[in-house]
């Protein structure tokens, strides 16, 4: 196996240092994150060392996950279990790339549209600007939002 990556290494560093602390949050959090990304390494057809991209792919579904349950357990009038959960997406959101701004999204969809000449063409041509924009925002943006944004620019 190859080494392994800087982002992983940092997550174990950073588990090791919350245990000495006895920060019990920062701690589970760590630790869902990381069996979270074995789970990824072992699935498939065979084990596979994540690079730091898949790393922050996996981290970015894990706090995906923390935000959309803490807005169910805001929902369903469970104040604390929603802070919970959004301290959780706090802590792993300290090992995701800066978020984009709605302007930064709409500034690349922008030139997304433009690239493929797909400006005008409605729904059909989502599938081509999101090929293009995707890359581009993976792991910075909320892919809801990104859909969204390609939708507005589409005219659809």
């Amino acid at each position: 196996m190859g080494r392994m990556s800087a982002l992983k290494d940092q997550l174990h560093t950073d588990l090791t240092a919350s245990m000495k602390a006895r920060d019990a949050l920062r701690t589970s959090t760590l630790r869902m994150v990381l069996s979270a990304i074995t789970n990824a390494e072992v699935a498939g057809k065979e084990v596979r060392e994540l690079s730091d991209e898949d790393v922050i792919t996996v981290l970015g579904s894990e706090a995906k996950k923390r935000r959309e349950a803490s807005e169910a357990f805001e929902l369903g009038n469970r104040p604390e279990l929603a802070e919970k959960e959004k301290a959780e997406a706090a802590i792993l959101a300290e090992y995701l790339p800066a978020q984009l701004s709605a302007e930064e999204i709409a500034a690349i969809v922008t030139a997304a549209v433009e690239s493929t000449g797909s400006a005008g063409e409605g729904m059909r041509a989502m599938g081509k600007v999101m090929a293009v924009v995707s890359p581009q925002v993976k792991g910075k943006a909320d892919g809801g939002a990104v859909a969204a944004e390609v939708k507005r620019q589409l005219g659809a």
